[in-house]
């Protein structure tokens, strides 16, 4: 092979320590997002989307360019996850779809794969945005099919062309003003970026280990049958965390005499200490003494002492329940199997108040996802094999999932899918409602479609950093409310924040409030809330639903 050609076998290196470099960067990627709530993904999905592609590639008997070209597409496509995972999978669709028939790829048909990639990926986008992935893609695109001509020296192009697209990246802020107020490039472009200077240094013959590591959203530990946990097993029954305002010097001393007191008392000890504070935690059988102890150093915030004896217990009834349940759901599958209906439902949800909601709306499949960990194409596949409907609609509820669902649609031959494409959890349960089986598959999509646009939704959460968004000055761990257009506010107390969001949404039209607190609000505090609401707003109806949803206190829908 000349230097300045690539076969298969080189190519199937270069995409290997792109994986690589993108995994490896993942987190750093998560961080560039423009609104700082706690639910940065592109990384993750981006990552997750590639390893799907990779695993294909690694799994081939015999490297061929068309064996390499069908395992990166058809891995990717199945694979993809978020909206920047399925840009990237449409890149590589577009990309190998113009290599799979070479035995080299030279600078020429390199600038055409990567317009092709670009035309591809774009045309897989219903309104495209520029300052986005799609940006880069085609600015590198077009500088490559400039220099084409005029390099045959493939190290050179392609350095090139990674100068470019660090180039286009950077200015991608003067494009998407959002970026521009929250500092930060587009994170699907510096993900693109990440994969191809990963590829080059691949090409360069930098040594990569290839070992691939799953990277899941959500972490989830192995099963045990806790049941068979005696409770006598907890040699320390308070979980006991606070931290301590110092009011006197900490030295290392003092820090290591501390610790060696906790260890006296209990263990899973963590004692950090940062400047004027000190973080504690440890399990103990009596919290009063590590708490007498801390008050020596200063005064005490944040407390919180949980029973973990007591916690097992419920976690056991819990668990008892949840088998219960997950097996009359597997009958209720097992007796839907047996008849095809003319209609069936997917809706894509997270946490068990929202889940029990859908269900109860005549939903036949709940996809678990949203923020954080977004289904793959393959997740709604397999949702869509075992829903048995002519039609079947598809609920996304989250607008980084819909470009997923639609590529579900596309790679579906025996069903006809609909996917509605509800952005929040409110645009899905509202959709659901106006079906009308009466009606076919179009004439309901349009309907769910105008209603959905009536619904207006809110989220309220809390902030991973500091920015400006909006005008709207906004400090690491305040709580923010995020409407469909942007930040609504921002303050310090939960529900003062959520209270002023809705009455930002409230108009002289609406009729409804519905209100879906998260897992981490006590229901006391979700119906004191109403109440205010109640009292405020007099002529309109006010509904309160437990929607067990993490990261997200409240989500609020007006209408």
């Amino acid at each position: 092979m000349s230097s300045n050609k690539i076969d298969a076998a080189m190519l199937k290196t270069m995409f290997l320590a792109g994986v690589k470099n993108l995994e490896a960067k993942k987190e750093w990627i998560n961080e560039l997002n423009v609104f700082p709530v706690p639910d940065g993904d592109t990384g993750t999905n981006m990552t997750l989307t590639i390893l799907s592609a990779a695993k294909e590639v690694m799994a081939l008997d015999e490297v061929t360019m068309e064996g390499l070209a069908k395992a990166i597409s058809s891995g990717s496509l199945r694979g993809a996850r978020g909206n920047s995972g399925v840009i990237l999978s449409q890149l590589f669709r577009g990309f190998t779809k113009e290599i799979r028939t070479v035995e080299e790829i030279d600078t020429i048909v390199m600038a055409n794969a990567l317009s092709r990639a670009a035309e591809t990926a774009y045309k897989a986008v219903m309104k495209p945005k520029e300052g986005t992935i799609l940006t880069v893609a085609r600015g590198m695109a077009d500088k490559a099919m400039e220099i084409a001509g005029v390099t045959e020296d493939m190290e050179t192009f392609l350095r090139q062309i990674l100068e470019h697209g660090d180039y286009v990246l950077s200015q991608t802020p003067e494009l998407l003003p959002v970026l521009k107020q929250a500092g930060v490039v587009d994170s699907g472009g510096q993900g693109l970026m990440q994969v191809l200077k990963g590829a080059f240094d691949g090409f360069l013959g930098k040594e990569t280990d290839f070992t691939l590591e799953q990277v899941t959203p959500a972490v989830k530990q192995p099963v045990m049958d806790k049941s068979e946990i005696d409770t006598a097993d907890i040699k320390f029954g308070y979980c006991t965390e606070f931290i301590i305002m110092l009011e006197k010097e900490f030295s290392y001393s003092d820090e290591r005499a501390f610790k060696e007191y906790l260890e006296s008392i209990g263990d899973s000890i963590v004692c950090v200490a940062d400047d004027d504070i000190v973080k504690v935690h440890v399990h103990t059988n009596d919290p009063g003494l590590a708490i007498q102890k801390a008050l020596t150093y200063g005064q005490l915030t944040r407390m919180k002492i949980d029973n973990m004896r007591e916690e097992h217990r419920e976690r056991v009834i819990m668990d008892a329940e949840k088998l219960a349940k997950e097996q009359k759901e597997a009958d209720e599958r097992k007796k839907a199997a047996e008849e095809r209906k003319q209609a069936g439902f997917i809706a894509v949800s997270v946490g068990d108040g929202l889940s029990e909601i859908f269900k109860g709306l005549g939903v036949d499949y709940i996809i678990e996802g949203g923020q954080t960990m977004n289904p793959s194409t393959e997740d709604m596949l397999n949702a869509i094999e075992k829903v048995n409907a002519d039609t079947i609609y598809i609920f996304p509820n989250n607008k980084n999932i819909i470009l997923a669902a639609e590529q579900a649609k596309d790679l579906t031959e025996d069903k006809n899918i609909v996917v509605i494409p509800t952005k929040t959890v409110p645009q899905g349960i509202t959709a659901i409602i106006n079906y009308m089986p009466e009606k076919g598959a179009e004439e309901n999509a349009e309907a769910m479609k105008e209603e959905i646009a009536k619904v207006k939704s809110g989220q309220v959460t809390y902030a991973v950093r500091d920015t400006n968004i909006d005008g709207v000055e906004i400090h690491k761990g305040d709580i923010m409310g995020l409407g469909d257009q942007g930040i609504l506010t921002a303050g310090k107390e939960i529900e003062e924040t959520t209270f002023e969001s809705i009455q930002k949404m409230v108009d002289d039209d609406s009729e409804l409030i519905s209100i879906y607190y998260g897992a981490e609000i006590k229901e006391e505090d979700a119906q004191k809330l109403t109440e205010r609401l109640e009292e405020c707003y007099p002529m309109l109806d006010v509904e309160l639903n437990q929607g067990g949803q993490p990261i997200y206190y409240y989500i609020i829908s007006v209408e």
